[in-house]
């Protein structure tokens, strides 16, 4: 594996409606909802950054519905409302 990859871009879906004040504790990353979920997403740097984001998840008690890194092709496309 080579240490000079671009940052991947995931999609974090949690149960719940979330507001955008939590973008901040998200380190900066959308806050989206769709429904009855909340979509997290946006670039992470590596890893353990994704496990940073999914451990805040786990903490705050939120129910986990799925974690996708998104193909480049997709990473600028919002998701269809």
């Amino acid at each position: 594996m080579s240490g000079s990859q671009s940052p991947a871009r995931y999609e974090i879906r949690v149960e719940g409606v979330l507001d955008q004040c939590w973008t901040a504790c998200f380190e900066g990353l959308q806050v989206t909802s769709e429904g009855s979920q909340t979509v997290i997403s946006g670039p992470l740097p590596d890893q353990p950054a994704l496990h940073g984001v999914l451990i805040k998840v786990r903490d705050l008690g939120m129910c986990l519905i799925s974690v996708r890194r998104l193909d480049p092709d997709q990473a600028g496309q919002a998701s269809p409302p």
